[in-house]
């Protein structure tokens, strides 16, 4: 599904001053684990330099406004540490999230879709994983969407800083299973 106005793009400083302006708010932070940015200027600072070899970053921009992001972070598997070079970093963890005033209109999606093609395209990753809590039926309907297998229901596994512990839940694709 394509969303006129939107473009997905690499951080920059000025993006970075633009997610501030809605990142603190309690109906985005609600389900995220780190529920404050304490030191704001050295958010912006190491935002844009974000992309490296361990951690990728895509934006939404809509009709010039940033209204999400996605983050790919490259690990190792279980097991993979002191192996030969080429097992060494070749899983992702994925998030993403929008501004709830743009929710609902496929933007998490078209994210994580991006995240996931650039994770089995350009890293040459084998497998993405992503999790979230049980109670947050937007984002795993998005990873659903996307063809993620829930391969683990937690109970009570994953604290929320107003609500307590809650159930989680942990979704991953594999390189050949990825339909694109």
């Amino acid at each position: 599904m394509t969303i006129p106005g939107l473009k997905l793009t690499s951080p920059t400083a000025e993006l970075a001053e633009q997610f501030l302006t809605w990142r603190h708010r309690p109906d985005v932070t609600h389900w995220f684990l780190q529920q404050r940015i304490e030191d704001t200027e050295d958010y912006v600072a190491d935002w844009a330099a974000y992309d490296d070899h361990d951690h990728h970053r895509a934006v939404a921009v809509l009709d010039g406004v940033m209204v999400g992001q996605a983050t790919l972070g490259v690990v190792d598997g279980m097991g993979q540490s002191g192996h030969e070079v080429e097992f060494v970093g070749r899983e992702g963890r994925l998030s993403y999230f929008v501004d709830p005033d743009h929710a609902g209109r496929g933007i998490a999606t078209a994210l994580a879709r991006d995240a996931l093609a650039n994770a089995f395209g350009r890293l040459g990753l084998r497998r993405v994983q992503a999790g979230c809590f049980a109670e947050n039926v937007a984002s795993w309907r998005v990873l659903e969407k996307l063809g993620m297998r829930r391969e683990q229901h937690g109970v009570k596994d994953s604290f929320h800083a107003e609500l307590g512990w809650l159930d989680g839940y942990t979704y991953a694709v594999l390189a050949e299973e990825w339909q694109g």
